[in-house]
């Protein structure tokens, strides 16, 4: 039977896959408006929080936006009808629509925006382009009864532990003899009180990222038929999976510089690019990163690029892309308008799995602000 959820649930939900320790310090991230402490029938996703865009989720009835760039982005010296941002906060608090904003985490997340943009422009072997965390890997350890070991291992690899590379549900497994006595006030599943019980057990051995270790812990608990169950956490030195801004893959097949800018407009569905670089020039190795990427030329230039796809490139920036032999796509912030689906899809998958009876949408609303002419 399905339910409608509470905000609390979905943004639980959606922060498992886009988690706020994965923001730059000092980010504008989580709720900015409204509250969470209520039933969500109707969530939209957005890249921006206008004026205009509130307007559109007072007429779809939202509960709840969710959005990638933040409306409040500075301290508001107050909250009117006579500023853009006052009457943002003052509709949204009057039509009782919270706002959730998930920016740089959703930037590193793993099938987040970049993840996204590199999909659509479909490069192949795509590595993180500019590291900023490391999942790092703990080895779980689970003394288990032999009438439950497939519970167990299905529960804790169902809830992904024991990936490594490209293969899940890796484990090892030994058996050996556990002893235990019950004392008073136990209520234990195999012996009696005060009697020492001697029984058939399998260690279990697998890794888990340290992002989900409570997440397998739980389950683990839950398929564990002991009352007290006996497991061990071991920190490795192993390397986890690496995150960060930005992605760098290569191309199915080469091109020139002029045709993968207009490949880009395609695959990104935008109206036009700024490039910088001979048009003639080969390219193969794509580092791309969405939103404002000045700062990250030179990571795109290490890491082997031929090309460096982002937005918002400035004027002397272009000239050091020049200097370094980097040239440059430069397909606009809004660009990142590709993380309404991508989020909504991930959404959608949330309520199907949960059985929420909830409606999510995407903003139909244009919020870039230039044309060309």
């Amino acid at each position: 039977m399905s339910k409608i959820p509470n905000g609390y649930e979905i943004i639980q939900a959606f922060e498992s896959f886009s988690p706020k320790k994965l923001a730059v310090e000092g980010d504008k991230i989580g709720l900015q408006i409204g509250t969470l402490n209520k039933k969500v029938e109707n969530v939209m996703v957005t890249l921006d929080v206008l004026e205009s865009v509130v307007d559109e989720a007072i007429a779809k009835k939202v509960d709840l936006i969710i959005a990638h760039h933040p409306p409040i982005f500075r301290p508001l010296p107050n909250v009117t009808p006579d500023s853009a941002a006052g009457r943002i906060v003052t509709k949204c608090i009057q039509h009782n629509i919270a706002v959730y904003v998930a920016h740089t985490n959703l930037d590193v997340a793993s099938g987040g925006v970049n993840d996204l943009l590199a999909s659509a422009l479909q490069l192949q072997n795509t590595k993180v382009l500019s590291p900023t965390t490391e999942d790092k890997l703990k080895k779980l350890v689970v003394f288990v009864p032999l009438s439950h070991v497939e519970e167990v291992r299905d529960a804790i690899s169902s809830a992904g532990a024991g990936f490594i590379g490209n293969y899940s549900h890796c484990t090892f497994n030994i058996e050996g003899e556990g002893t235990f006595k019950p004392l008073a006030g136990t209520n234990p599943y195999i012996g009696a009180v005060n009697e020492l019980e001697t029984v058939q057990e399998k260690r279990i051995e697998t890794i888990i990222p340290t992002s989900i270790e409570k997440k397998v812990i739980s389950a683990m608990m839950k398929a564990h038929p002991y009352e007290e169950v006996a497991y061990d956490i071991y920190e490795l030195e192993n390397k986890g999976e690496v995150l960060g801004l930005g992605r760098i893959g290569t191309l199915q097949n080469t091109m020139t510089l002029l045709d993968f800018a207009q490949y880009v407009k395609e695959k990104l569905e935008v109206d036009n690019v700024r490039v910088v670089g001979p048009h003639n020039a080969v390219i193969e190795k794509v580092a791309v990163l969405g939103g404002d990427g000045n700062k990250y030329i030179y990571d795109a230039k290490f890491a082997g690029a031929d090309v460096y796809v982002t937005g918002d490139v400035y004027f002397h920036v272009a000239h050091d892309a020049m200097a370094l032999g980097l040239h440059i796509v430069d397909a606009g912030h809004y660009a990142e308008k590709i993380m309404k689906k991508g989020v909504e899809e991930k959404l959608a998958q949330f309520a199907s799995k949960n059985k929420w009876n909830v409606q999510i949408a995407i903003s139909t609303t244009n919020t870039d602000p230039f044309t060309f002419v």
